[in-house]
């Protein structure tokens, strides 16, 4: 018993790695033993890629197409959205909506439900015949074949010995016809014959074994085609899903579209607003001053130059891209926004940062830094008047305009707590920043010393605004905006004050290196007595700390008014249409 085991421990320590075994190597030539080598590896592949398929269907496995259907989640989904849309209206565009998208959800169900029966039909089937059934079968009658060429070289060699046995016994001495030497006959005998029995059944399993063999070597390209038809099934699911989407979203869309304008083609004109050069936007629209720019100035000086934190506290989102898709689509309609000043500032801002150029423009970036770096105060301001006699003409419009009213904010400092240098922190670094250039951390730092030069030159850009852009301006400049802001709010000045300063120069060289002011005319008495008729007729205004007023404007009676607003004065001049380019009026010739 001993030795049996001992030689059967033998057989399994020579036993290949690919499954490679002495008694089934020598009954295969090369080609079969290639074959039994991918046996193993086979039945692993099948089992593994079946259990993993199995656990990626959403319905009850081997279920008829109904009751998979309903166990999908997309069926549970459906029928959601079908509840829900009870509730709604059937003719309102959510109902619309909701009503298709449930009938697409039903759809994809079943083509979900179609999909994983085909799977379970044509792949999982043949994949679990195949792991459990086929290749175990083969594998059985291997090991068969192994145990019993082992078991008929083991009565073999138990035949030799016996053999052996019988005639040492002869030589001995051995009488024959004797009973030791019958029994060692006998013995001989029954070990060929039950050798004679194991050679046949070894040639059976043997023939049997190389009949799988050959079969599965047959039929493994009908095996590879098993993992061919899944994604042949998964791209025929994806297809007919698709067909079906897109079917039903034209269908939507075209349905939605004519209940509803689309919110991108509402805000179609907000591009043309925000976003685009300086220069495009005043030629499209026909103007000197940029809209955002023009209306949120009127805005803040109707109802914002007392508030406190203007331009650095934030305002609501949602509020904030109101007011700018309505200043691209209907600036008439601003007037509802006039009573959050934040979100006015925070529209102006906005504007400002997103402008592809900087409204102080790229190419002055240099020079407003060395101006900024000077130390000197009359030497630093002579330098911000030569850069700014080279701004480009719109580009120095929008800017007089804007710090023009960043004075005027100024101004208001003790309530709205906005100091001209408080306004240039917020705002500097929206009107000047460097060209975007790729470099290491110490251009980083570089830009980081830049953006406080920037507040600077905005801070002194601001304190210095009636000296480097001098006279008054009229701030309602388009008068598209006198429904926003009465006339007493709009400009700095009276009426008769104004009218030296409403003309626009048509370059920037007669804006800019003229800065300084111009002396007045001497005046003649019919001009004097124009002025005084004019001032008797003005109702009082909010003084500006720079102007005195005189007694005969202070005690104007109220009824003026009335009679002003009937009766234009005669000394006020009428504005201009927008024009795209500016020109230049009569007292500017003058």
């Amino acid at each position: 018993m001993m030795k049996r085991q001992l030689h059967r421990m033998r057989q399994l320590a020579h036993t290949g790695s690919l499954g490679r075994t002495p008694e089934t190597a020598e009954f295969l030539g090369e080609d079969l033993l290639q074959v039994e080598q991918r046996l193993e590896p086979a039945k692993r592949a099948s089992h593994n890629v079946h259990k993993r398929l199995q656990a990626c269907l959403q319905g009850q496995s081997g279920a008829d197409m109904d009751k998979r259907v309903k166990k999908l989640p997309l069926m549970a989904l459906s029928t959601a959205m079908a509840e829900s849309f009870k509730e709604l209206d059937p003719d309102s565009s959510m109902g619309k909506a909701l009503e298709m998208s449930c009938v697409i959800q039903n759809q994809l169900a079943c083509i979900v439900a179609e999909f994983e029966m085909a799977l379970e039909k044509d792949v999982l089937q043949p994949l679990s015949r195949l792991s459990e059934e086929e290749l175990p079968a083969i594998l059985k009658r291997k090991k068969s074949l192994q145990k019993l060429v082992s078991d008929w070289n083991t009565l073999k060699s138990r035949l030799s010995q016996a053999a052996k046995n019988s005639g040492g016994g002869q030589v001995l001495g051995g009488v024959p016809g004797s009973y030791s030497h019958i029994t060692t006959a006998n013995k001989v005998e029954t070990l060929k014959e039950e050798e004679e029995e194991l050679k046949r059944k070894v040639e059976q399993c043997k023939d049997e074994y190389l009949a799988d063999l050959y079969h599965f070597a047959t039929k493994e390209d009908t095996y590879a085609n098993y993992f061919i038809h899944i994604l042949e099934i998964q791209a025929d699911y994806h297809r007919k899903s698709l067909s079906s989407l897109d079917t039903a979203l034209a269908e939507l869309r075209e349905n939605h579209s004519q209940a509803d304008p689309s919110p991108s083609m509402m805000a179609a004109p907000f591009s043309r607003v925000y976003g685009v050069s300086l220069g495009i936007h005043l030629q499209e629209q026909g103007r000197d001053i940029a809209l955002p720019i023009e209306a949120c100035v009127v805005m803040l000086l109707s109802e914002g130059m007392k508030e406190e934190g203007l331009f650095r506290l934030a305002a609501g989102a949602s509020v904030l891209k109101r007011l700018k898709q309505t200043m691209a689509s209907d600036p008439c309609s601003l007037g509802e926004f006039c009573s959050d000043p934040h979100a006015v500032a925070g529209a102006l801002k906005s504007y400002l940062r997103e402008l592809p150029e900087p409204l102080m423009t790229f190419d002055l970036y240099d020079d407003w830094m060395r101006a900024a770096s000077l130390k000197e105060p009359g030497t630093r301001l002579e330098a911000l008047r030569e850069v700014c006699s080279h701004l480009p003409y719109e580009n120095l419009s929008n800017l007089r305009y804007l710090m023009k009213f960043l004075a005027r904010l100024a101004e208001e400092q003790e309530v709205n707590k906005m100091t001209p240098s408080n306004i240039a922190i917020v705002l500097g670094p929206n009107l000047l920043w460097p060209p975007e250039k790729e470099g290491d951390q110490a251009q980083l730092d570089a830009a980081s010393v830049s953006s406080i030069q920037v507040v600077g030159v905005v801070e002194a850009l601001i304190q210095n605004a009636d000296t480097l852009f001098p006279g008054d301006i009229n701030f309602n400049i388009s008068g598209l905006f006198s429904a926003l802001a009465p006339q007493d709010k709009v400009s700095n000045r009276p009426a008769s004050e104004e009218l030296p300063t409403v003309a626009v120069p048509t370059t920037a060289t007669t804006l800019a290196p003229s800065l300084a002011p111009a002396p007045a005319p001497a005046p003649t008495p019919a001009s004097v007595a124009t002025k005084e008729r004019t001032e008797s007729e003005v109702p009082p205004r909010p003084a500006s700390p720079k102007v005195n007023r005189s007694a005969p404007e202070a005690a104007a009676p109220a009824e003026d008014m009335t009679r002003r607003v009937k009766r234009p004065a005669p000394a006020r001049p009428i504005m201009p249409p927008p024009q795209p380019r500016p020109r230049i009026l009569a007292s500017e010739t003058d």
